[in-house]
């Protein structure tokens, strides 16, 4: 049986353009904020969420620039693009699509 904790696979690139999208956010503040929005119930962790983040950069999604956090240390900062802003609609689109159906399926009697 799935643990509440899973994420279903691909859904980890759109969490990542969510929370960016609010904002420009390093790699922890990224995971933190996922984790809260979603009421303690999805944590990612740094072995998913850095491959996540640098494959992002490769798609021209995100850019990062070194800066200081918020604890005085230095910390990669990403920033939601022009693509990553369109991805963020089609992500969220696919993704509106695929719960709609999969609730369709579990509600059935």
């Amino acid at each position: 049986m799935s643990r509440p904790s899973d994420l279903v696979q691909g859904t980890l690139d759109l969490l990542i353009l969510k929370v960016v999208a609010r904002e420009p956010m390093h790699g922890w503040a990224i995971s933190q904020r996922i984790r809260q929005m979603s009421g303690d119930v999805l944590q990612v962790g740094q072995g998913a969420l850095y491959p996540a983040l640098h494959k992002l950069e490769q798609n021209g999604w995100l850019t990062a620039e070194w800066a200081t956090s918020e604890n005085n240390r230095r910390a990669k900062y990403y920033t939601l693009t022009a693509a990553g802003r369109e991805a963020l609609e089609r992500e969220t689109a696919g993704w509106e699509r695929l719960s709609s159906a999969i609730s369709l399926v579990v509600r059935a009697v």
